[in-house]
């Protein structure tokens, strides 16, 4: 079972080159010149700090509030590359991208920029140091099998029941565990996770009675109402944007 394929999927990564004033991801080296930290500022910018030994700085976009990976993350994330040796010589080889002035560097920063991001996430919940949230759902061996199911299959019609039985649980246990560790209820966070989907869908421009079966709404009209309560606006008028 993959916990975070489908997520990562599902939201455009970039990492481009920035200042340290509009980045918010860096890269900082020990007194020997190795990497030893990256800090990710999932709601800001990164803090200047003339002390700190910068190797590169860079910005990360990946859907922004909307992403539940982003919004499960704390302010800042400290990821120690202490212990890390592959993570390491990742972040050198981007060290020696940004700072090499060969072409096509940007592109090469780039895709290891997303394998960076997705080591830190798993660092993340393998330490349990995420907040109440997606991610901490992620980390649980039992809730992620149900949570994997929503994301792979999220027009199916879920009970709560079925998604109990997936991860080994009664259904009281399943229930109460779900709400104490993701923050919502199972079926709230389908619910929210089929919406997310469904915005990019009408962005996309597909029908939006077509979306609306997609996501198990039984009528275009019903799916209207859960959107506009959900993102502000009818469906409509993303359509015209």
């Amino acid at each position: 079972m993959d916990r975070l394929t489908t997520l990562i999927e599902k939201f455009h990564l970039t990492v481009q080159p920035a200042t340290i004033g509009t980045a918010n991801l860096i890269a900082l080296s020990d007194e020997n010149a190795d990497p030893s930290e990256v800090q990710f500022y999932t709601r800001g910018r990164s803090e200047a700090d003339p002390d700190q030994r910068l190797m590169f700085a860079a910005h990360v976009d990946w859907g922004g509030p909307t992403n539940p990976l982003i919004a499960a993350l704390p302010d800042r994330v400290d990821y120690d590359l202490t212990l890390q040796d592959d993570t390491r010589s990742l972040v050198a080889l981007m060290h020696a991208e940004a700072n090499g002035g060969r072409c096509g560097a940007q592109s090469v920063l780039s895709r290891l920029g997303e394998a960076l991001v997705v080591r830190l996430l798993r660092a993340q919940m393998r330490a349990g140091r995420t907040q109440v949230g997606l991610l901490a759902g992620l980390a649980d061996a039992r809730l992620s099998r149900a949570i994997v199911a929503m994301h792979d299959h999220p027009g199916r019609l879920w009970t709560n029941a079925d998604l109990a039985d997936i991860a080994g649980l009664s259904l009281s246990r399943f229930s109460e565990l779900f709400t104490k560790v993701v923050g919502e209820t199972p079926m709230g966070y389908l619910r929210r996770w089929r919406l997310i989907l469904a915005h990019q869908d009408v962005r996309r421009g597909d029908r939006i009675d077509a979306v609306a079966r997609r996501y198990a709404y039984a009528t275009p009209e019903s799916f209207t109402r859960a959107f506009r309560k959900t993102h502000g606006v009818a469906p409509t008028a993303l359509r015209s944007v």
